[in-house]
Formats: C-alpha cells, structure tokens, sequence
C-alpha cells in the first residue's frame, strides 16, 4: 500500500508538471488504502500543497508586476476555498461519498473542456485587463468553493476563467493561477487539519512520491506530448466516474 501511495504521488508529481490532473491519481489511490472518501480528500489536500507552492518562486517577476492586482483574486479564491472546505466537513462524509461520482465526472469534464473553452475566448483578442467585473469574480469565486470541496481538474477551469477576465500573457495568467490555487489550498488545508480529517502517515508518503515526480516531470515535459497525456487523464477520468457510479448507486 506504501508503494501504491507512492507511486500514485510521483504519477501526481509529474502530471501536474506536464498537463495537471494529479487528482484523477491521488485520491483513488487514497480511496484503495482504506482511507474513507471524506479523509482521502482531506488527505489528499495536504499531500498536493508542497507542489502547489512550489511553483511560485519561479513565477517572482510576474507576481511583483501584478502587485495589488493580486489582492482581489487571491482573496476571492481564498474565501471561496474556506466555504468550500468548511462545507465538506460540515456536511459530513457520507454526503460527500454519495456526491464522489458526480464529482469525479464534473472534474473530467472541465479538465476536458477548459483548453477549448479557454482557446474560444483567446479568439476574442482581448485585451489584458486586471481581474475585475461581476461575472469573471463570480465565476472565480464559484470554482473555488469547488477547490476547496474537492478541487480535480481546478487548475485548467482557473486558467480559462483569468483568460475570459483579460488575460492572454500565458506568463502572468499562470503565475496568478498558482497563486490563486495555493490560496485556495492554504486555507482549505487549515480547516481539514483542525478537523481531524487528515491522515498524516499517507500524506507524507503521497508527498514525498509528489516531489520525485515534480522533478520527474520537468524532463518528461519535453518528452512526452502533453496531448497525449491529457487524453490519458480524460480516459482514466472517465472510468473512475463509471466506477465510482457503479460502486456507489
């Protein structure tokens, strides 16, 4: 079972590096050790935090150039990510188990949709612009309440929303996507912890599987056509929802 954690961690790792989707892997392989479905994605919050800061020193420049632009959507998707949080532990684990399938296959689709969606509003040729306006910081402020709930396929639904706000420098749009999931994360992690939720022992091997395949996946991205590995995450995305649905009428 320390394999399989581990193994599911580097798959994380890289993916994340490479095309996103790690909690297509995580979180069944979390479900497979035993863990109930509210404490693997409680646990699964705290094993994928390292790698969603990691990303932020190398994102220094465009942070800085964005300064008090970041102050709205960071505070969006932080409170976002408490209410989403706070409602997973409120309500209970076996209405988040009954919701698993609906979710697994909602996350499928946004990580199958977004690239597209994100592609027709880039066609607009808008200009870049702060997040700002009454739909885009709806929207950001939606998707994070699902961060902080459950969160797969998060990154790629953030990206299209910023692009849908103005955004078409892929630099900055990504930098502020990070930073925005890590506030999502930070606060959601906090609640989980102090919860009780949180499996400590599979957290930190899922975390160290995540950090090997981080560095993995550097070098795997200029081998291995992200196309084809996001088609590999839909097709596993779609059969976990299969399963989940038939496991769980």
């Amino acid at each position: 079972m320390m394999l399989l954690l581990f193994g599911a961690g580097v798959a994380a790792g890289a993916l994340n590096a490479v095309a996103g989707g790690a909690t297509f892997f995580t979180f069944p392989a979390l479900m497979l050790s035993g863990l109930t479905p509210l404490v693997a994605n409680a646990t699964n919050f705290v094993a994928l935090v390292p790698s969603n800061f990691a990303a932020l020193p190398a994102f220094r420049a465009e942070l800085n150039a964005l300064g008090r632009d970041l102050i709205a959507p960071l505070a969006t998707g932080a409170t976002g990510g408490l209410i989403g949080a706070l409602a997973l532990v409120n309500l209970g684990g076996d209405i988040f188990a009954s919701a698993v399938p609906y979710l697994m296959g909602f996350a499928t689709v946004l990580f199958a949709t977004a690239p597209y969606i994100r592609q027709a509003v880039e066609r607009r040729n808008r200009r870049p612009t702060e997040l700002g306006g009454t739909v885009p910081m709806l929207l950001l402020f939606v998707f994070s309440i699902y961060g902080g709930y459950f969160g797969a396929g998060l990154g790629q639904i953030i990206l299209a929303t910023l692009v849908l706000s103005g955004y078409d420098d892929f630099h900055i749009t990504n930098a502020l996507k990070n930073s925005i999931i890590a506030a999502i994360s930070l606060l959601s992690v906090a609640v989980y912890g102090f919860s009780g939720a949180v499996s400590i022992p599979h957290a930190i091997i899922m975390m160290l599987g995540a950090t090997v395949g981080g560095y993995l996946g550097g070098s795997l991205s200029k081998r291995v056509p992200q196309k084809a590995l996001r088609i590999g995450v839909i097709v596993f995305g779609s059969l976990l929802t299969i399963y989940y649905f038939v496991s769980h009428p």
